[in-house]
């Protein structure tokens, strides 16, 4: 091996071809294909597609997820193109710079079959050069990722030949140091997997709260009055739209600026100065509700109400609940589904008396506070991750066995 002065000392540089064997793959396309978890009836193909759409991760496990089933029963592979756990299947054609060579590692297989699909590699390591979980980081490298574009060929689409592919030169740590960094990195990933079910689990109990607490099935210590339904117009004093186009919005703008939009975008002027629910008027996120207090600006198809006689969290979280449901009861059959004025301000809700009101709100509040607390732990973590991925998997940091 031509050793570069860049590999870390200790590491090897070996061609693709020379680690990896290239197993056959089976190009049915997706009319041939059904989308489910694997049984022993079905033949299970990964289609490129899938590796840079679906897939979250590059570690698949068959058993757990939804792959492509072929439809054709007659249909019979050779044994030898069979997937074997730690294989690896690549995508050799993609329709932009940053999705070229993206692979995935095939896990829990055990007697189900699955072979490699449309527009992809399967690579094989035989000769046992790499730890079968580590695998799953070599197409990861920024430094092969950059290698593999530089072989791309094609004008709407990349390509990649299995000739070029096989002299692609892989820096390889030993087998001991390969299984030191997947111990490192399965650490990481076990905490992310702790930290995504305890959001679940939260998310789960604050959606049983809301339903509990704003249908007064369940009521807090200290309050029996009955509720009562209003119109949202009535305590609610002023709805208004926004008064500018969607294409205002400014790179760096000083006041925030809200569309139909999930997140908010920035402009230089403000139109509003108040303490105010914002609502979607139309498009995919029709009836998604912002809550604000001080300057913005606002899309002339975004609401805008305010001066409520209410409390405004309170009456946030039941728009939440109900809303959405009242928007698609009145959708016309085929037309997209939009916010006409009176959607508001006629809206039934039940409401109890002002102090329970609060103090609902206080509960939601907080366990929405837990699960963005999470969530913005959960983001660290991820970004710590990708920054010892990135740099284990380079050689860039040595883990202090292996740094000496």
């Amino acid at each position: 091996n031509n050793k570069q002065n860049n590999t870390p000392q200790g590491w090897t540089e070996e061609k693709v071809g020379d680690v990896f064997d290239f197993i056959n793959s089976y190009s049915f396309s997706r009319a041939n294909l059904t989308n489910d978890i694997l049984n022993n009836g079905h033949i299970g193909n990964i289609h490129y597609g899938d590796i840079h759409a679906t897939y979250k991760s590059s570690f698949i496990d068959v058993q757990k997820t939804k792959i492509p089933l072929i439809k054709d029963e007659d249909f019979v592979p050779k044994d030898k193109d069979l997937l074997k756990n730690g294989d690896l299947v690549m995508a050799d054609a993609s329709e932009d710079y940053e999705g070229i060579g993206t692979t995935v590692s095939i896990h829990g297989i055990n007697d189900n079959k699955v072979v490699g699909g449309l527009h992809t590699f399967v690579l094989r390591d035989n000769k046992n050069k790499t730890n079968e979980y580590y695998r799953q980081y070599i197409f990861s490298n920024p430094d092969i990722k950059d290698k593999l574009r530089k072989i791309a060929t094609g004008v709407s689409v990349f390509g990649i030949s299995k000739t070029n592919l096989s002299k692609v030169k892989l820096p390889l740590p030993s087998l001991l140091e390969q299984n030191a960094i997947v111990e490192v990195l399965e650490t990481w990933d076990k905490y992310l997997e702790d930290l995504t079910n305890k959001i679940k689990l939260k998310k789960r109990v604050k959606k049983g709260l809301m339903q509990k607490l704003l249908s007064g099935d369940k009521r807090l210590k200290g309050f029996s009055s009955e509720w009562k339904k209003v119109k949202l117009g009535d305590v609610c004093e002023r709805i208004r739209t926004g008064k500018i186009d969607a294409n205002a919005m400014v790179k760096n703008g000083k006041y925030r600026f809200y569309t139909c939009a999930k997140e908010y975008f920035k402009i230089d002027d403000y139109a509003f100065d108040t303490e105010a629910l914002l609502v979607s008027g139309n498009g995919a996120n029709v009836g998604y509700i912002h809550y604000y207090k001080g300057k913005f600006n606002a899309y002339q198809r975004t609401y805008v109400l305010d001066n409520f006689k209410s409390d405004i969290i309170f009456t946030k979280y039941i728009l939440d609940k109900n809303l959405r449901k009242r928007i698609y009861e009145e959708k016309c059959d085929g037309n997209t589904p939009y916010i006409k004025m009176n959607t508001l301000t006629d809206m039934i809700i039940e409401i109890p008396e002002l102090k329970e009101q609060q103090a609902i709100a206080e509960v939601l509040t907080k366990a929405d506070e837990e699960i963005e607390g999470l969530e913005k732990k959960k983001k660290i973590v991820e970004k710590q991750k990708k920054y010892l991925l990135n740099n284990l998997i380079t050689g860039k940091i040595r883990l202090p066995e292996f740094s000496k």
